[in-house]
């Protein structure tokens, strides 16, 4: 076994790995086999991420394998684009399952015989209550469940009604095929709880073969079973559906995997349900499942993470049983840290006003040395044009500077990265009294931005040439909710309430000639303004798009803007 993994898996034995750890060293199992079993209702969010960690780490880990199963058992709600973006991500991560994919759809025909079997052997039964008596019928977590009126049925009825459900004779919803467990368990699920549904849909692989669909809880553990998965790795709901896991198994007395639960990832400012994030998409309170400010894995890689970040938040995040939120700040930190090394600095400026050289030759474009990133010095520099009419961020002057103001203003000298000290001499305002020019005189013995007599100036300013500048867009992705907890509202509102309206804004900014040749997928450091990716979508020559990943300091927490 090896003690990490390479496709981030957790860098410590927690408590799941002891339990594995345990099992092979007494023998239980002889190899090793995991899975990840998605619904494909949906795209996967970061919730996923943990899971397909933990399952396809641990695989690797043990030498073992890990299978990719879709629990298919809705055909209302599951899409083939499901099945293929599901497909996508877990690759994109980094994991592979080879040739193994399977689908529950697969073993409908083996779960069917294993239906019979049970009704057969007087532990299942077919009900005609309607879904408001079974409610009622139920009880309570304090009180016991009231048997069906139809549990005493005889095997051949039910047998026989449970064959009619199969060939269409029932309309929907009208029967259910039900264990016979116990009416009066403190648990629950273990309360007669529904194996099959009457259901005439068209399935997305078996088409209309079927007209009765099994539940999770009876597929889930049988595909477990004709995997041979050793461990069937849950998140922390599904521990008190382990007794009902186990007990159809047991009584179909076919091999048995162990069911571990852990608890799923929570963070801040994000909400990590598919049916609310499919309500997001078909209300168009977001651009599509892969909207950059969307928590699914499609949204976060166009936004710009990488494999490598969001493995490390992982890491970071850890295995356990107890229920916790993480703050969102742990993604964000990744992020920059793993950029922080890789990706190539450019000059930009988003919200640009013209500053003036009045002493600097009108003709003259110099070529200065920009390091393209300070912590790989073996990444090099590349060569900015300089020249008389250049471009800063609208921000970066005062005309009436406020206290603990450093940048330009009128009389004051800053540096220019990488160029020449300037100083401010004269501003240039439109007929509505804004400014629209700032111009200043330069020092020719301060070139790279140092000067020879050893003065010092307090800021350091980012330009852009304006005769070489390049036109681009940028979206400024804020977090969509504006609160921690989106669940939480007041009486008569819904999450929906606590949409971020200034989740996106959209800029014209400019570029040093460098992103001229930027591809979709490519992502940069833009100099004391954050890090952006060219949209994988929306980027071409004639429309350069950039989403801004993440900022360079947490400043989202501290204010949204």
């Amino acid at each position: 076994m090896n003690n990490t993994s390479e496709n981030g898996g957790y860098m410590t034995l927690d408590f799941i790995r002891e339990t594995i750890r345990d099992d092979m060293k007494d023998g239980v199992y002889s190899k090793i086999h995991t899975r990840f079993p998605p619904e494909p209702n949906g795209y996967l969010h970061l919730g996923h991420i943990k899971s397909i960690c933990l399952n396809f780490g641990i695989a690797k880990e043990y030498n073992g394998l890990c299978n990719l199963r879709f629990d298919d058992t809705n055909p209302l709600k599951e899409e083939d684009e499901y099945v293929k973006s599901i497909q996508e991500d877990i690759k994109w991560l980094g994991f592979d399952y080879s040739d193994r994919v399977y689908y529950a759809s697969d073993y409908f025909s083996q779960l069917y015989e294993w239906a019979i079997k049970l009704i057969k052997d007087g532990k299942a039964y077919v009900d005609d209550l309607t879904p408001e008596e079974m409610r009622k019928y139920r009880g309570t977590l304090t009180e016991p469940g009231e048997e069906s009126i139809y549990r005493s049925r005889s095997i051949e009825e039910n047998l026989e009604l449970f064959i009619q459900m199969k060939e269409g004779v029932f309309p929907d919803g009208s029967k259910t095929l039900r264990a016979k467990i116990d009416m009066a368990s403190p648990n629950i699920n273990m309360r007669d709880p529904v194996m099959y549904r009457v259901l005439h849909a068209t399935h997305h692989r078996t088409g209309d073969e079927w007209s009765i669909y099994p539940m999770y809880d009876f597929a889930h553990g049988q595909g477990d079973s004709i995997e041979c998965i050793s461990h069937s790795i849950c998140t922390l709901e599904f521990e008190d559906h382990r007794p009902l896991y186990y007990w159809f198994i047991d009584n179909l007395g076919i091999y048995k995997p162990t069911q571990l639960e852990f608890s799923r990832f929570n963070m801040t400012y994000t909400m990590l349900s598919k049916r609310r994030l499919l309500q997001l998409v078909n209300e168009k309170v977001v651009d599509g499942w892969d909207d950059p400010r969307m928590p699914t894995i499609a949204g976060v890689r166009r936004r710009g993470y990488t494999p490598e970040a969001l493995k490390k938040m992982m890491r970071e995040v850890g295995v356990s049983k107890n229920d916790s939120v993480i703050d969102i700040t742990i993604m964000e930190n990744a992020i920059r840290e793993d950029l922080n090394y890789t990706v190539q600095r450019v000059m930009t400026v988003l919200d640009p006003i013209k500053l003036v050289i009045t002493n600097y030759d009108e003709n003259l474009v110099e070529e200065m040395d920009a390091v393209n990133n300070p912590e790989r010095p073996e990444a090099g520099i590349r060569k900015v044009p300089f020249s008389r009419e250049l471009y800063i961020e609208r921000e970066d002057f005062a005309e009436v500077p406020p206290p603990k103001f450093f940048r330009l203003a009128p009389g004051r000298e800053v540096r220019l990265r990488y160029a020449y000290f300037v100083t401010c001499t004269d501003i240039i305002k439109d007929e509505n009294g804004e400014i629209i020019e700032v111009h200043c005189t330069y020092d020719p013995k301060t070139r790279g931005g140092d000067s020879p007599d050893g003065r010092k100036v307090k800021a350091t300013l980012h330009w852009v040439s304006a005769k070489n500048a390049v036109d681009i867009k940028v979206r400024l992705y804020n977090y969509l909710f504006n609160t921690p907890d989106p669940d939480n509202v007041e009486e008569g509102k819904t999450f929906l309430d606590n949409i971020n309206i200034d989740s996106l804004m959209v800029k014209d900014g400019k570029a040093e000639p460098f992103l001229a040749d930027a591809k979709a997928g490519d992502r940069f450091q833009f100099e004391r303004v954050g890090y952006f990716i060219a949209d994988s979508k929306d980027y071409c020559d004639d429309s350069r798009i950039f989403n801004r990943i993440v900022t360079l300091k947490d400043s989202f927490k501290k204010k949204l803007i």
